[in-house]
């Protein structure tokens, strides 16, 4: 018995075609050819640009100070987040920053730090993982507002921010 004839198909692009079509479109735009050299050859105007890395290095810059007063106040969770801290430090230092201390506080140094952890570790890795999601959700809108390179920079350092904030929820479990 012969197959029944399809069924009629549709004239034009189907509704996966348009999507894909403008997903890849969407990360296309972010992208240069790297024939540039400066960032005003991307779109953006160096001001701009370096006024969103130094507002990325001075949020990278805080949040280490965080991880230095969890470590301080927490001892115990040290080893857990001395990678996550460096991580935060080399993010500073990629958009042009510097951290002021180049490792953890000692325990004796926990009054000179400006911020302050909670009592408990738990809510203290809360705290951690809210400010590291907080600053990735900063960082991933304002990559509209910045140039390709940059912009780069962002979402890969935003990617790093949200699996930090993972790790550290879901240790606490």
């Amino acid at each position: 018995m012969p197959y029944p004839p399809a069924p009629r198909t549709p004239s034009g692009p189907r509704r996966r075609s348009l999507l894909a079509s403008a997903a890849g479109a969407a990360l296309l735009v972010g992208c240069s050819d790297g024939s540039g050299d400066s960032e005003e050859s991307t779109g953006g105007s160096t001001s701009v640009t370096q006024k969103a890395r130094a507002r990325a290095a001075r949020d990278s810059a805080g949040l280490a100070e965080r991880y230095d007063a969890v470590l301080a106040a927490h001892p115990a969770v040290a080893e857990r987040l001395r990678p996550l801290r460096a991580e935060v430090v080399r993010h500073t230092e990629a958009f042009g920053g510097v951290v002021a201390n180049g490792s953890p506080p000692s325990s004796s140094a926990a009054s000179s730090t400006p911020a302050a952890a909670p009592t408990t570790e738990k809510d203290a890795l809360a705290g951690l993982a809210a400010a590291e999601r907080a600053l990735a959700d900063r960082r991933m809108a304002a990559l509209l507002d910045v140039p390709g390179e940059l912009a780069r920079l962002l979402a890969s350092v935003a990617a790093a921010g949200a699996a930090h904030a993972y790790l550290l929820t879901e240790g606490a479990k």
